[in-house]
């Protein structure tokens, strides 16, 4: 099944990997969208309050690593 009700259906035979998925694909879109505003913004120069968007898309990434490489695998070993 495609569209809306593919993902229902996924969503009903395996909701916490749907949901792991949904969540980061609109993650990556986010991101993708923060980072092309960071880079038009110009590049960081290191002052705290110039370079929020910045921070934000680094520790947006890095949280989204993270949790791929960390709480992904722990949760399919303890499953």
């Amino acid at each position: 099944m495609r569209g809306i009700a593919g993902i229902g259906a996924r969503f009903r035979a395996h909701p916490v990997a749907t949901a792991i998925e949904l969540g980061s694909f609109l993650t990556c879109f986010l991101l993708l969208f923060a980072t092309v505003a960071a880079v038009a913004s110009g590049p960081p120069t290191g002052a705290v309050t110039g370079d929020r968007l910045w921070l934000v898309v680094i520790a947006a990434g890095g949280v989204f690593v993270l949790f791929w490489t960390l709480v992904v695998p722990l949760y399919e070993r303890l499953l």
